[in-house]
């Protein structure tokens, strides 16, 4: 039996177009909000063998308020955009757009002087790959769209710029089964209730 990793998107922080590289801002209300929502869906999920989290504030508060006393993981962190840090992408752009543009078209770049996202793709996919759980353990992890984006590239074998091409919701759920090098991506449907006739 393959092991079952499932990846929750932290819940929000901020409105999308204020979303900052490295953010390390607790959730806001609107976050706090939908959280309380989504409790019911995502509380199954607390049940995992394992329960991590990225090391942000607003991971780890999501994860706890979800019930699920999620362990901090450092290679879980989102991609260190060097002096882009604390910028919105607009701001980033306004400052250095050339520096952006080949951001977005070479992987191996490290225009801002951090991490390039083929390194960030590789060092989500290591941790993946060293989950201690046996043939049908469970894992759940709490972590930045982006990180979940990278996750998915790496266990779907994609080409990097896949990622460009990945979007994660706040509190979104998906589930990688496999193990190290074979990964596959789990489609969940809705079940349907039988029709009264």
């Amino acid at each position: 039996m393959a092991s079952r990793v499932t990846f929750v998107a932290a819940a929000r922080n901020s409105p999308l177009l204020a979303e900052r590289f490295d953010d390390d801002r607790p959730l806001d209300q609107g976050g706090w909000d939908e959280v309380r929502r989504v409790v019911p869906d995502l509380l199954p999920l607390a049940a995992a063998d394992l329960r991590y989290c990225s090391p942000t504030p607003r991971c780890r508060a999501t994860g706890d308020a979800l019930g699920y006393a999620p362990l901090a993981q450092l290679a879980l962190r989102d991609c260190d955009m060097g002096r882009w840090r604390g910028l919105t992408l607009g701001e980033a752009m306004a400052r250095e757009p050339q520096a952006v543009d080949s951001w977005f078209a070479d992987p191996r770049g490290t225009p801002h002087g951090g991490e390039s996202l083929l390194s960030f793709i590789v060092r989500v996919g290591g941790w993946l790959d060293t989950r201690p759980v046996g043939d049908g353990g469970s894992v759940v992890a709490v972590a930045e769209p982006s990180v979940i984006r990278a996750a998915l590239v790496y266990a779907l074998n994609a080409p990097p710029a896949t990622y460009w091409n990945l979007d994660v919701h706040p509190l979104s759920a998906v589930t990688v089964t496999g193990g190290t090098g074979r990964w596959y991506l789990r489609i969940e449907g809705v079940r349907s209730q039988p029709s009264r006739a």
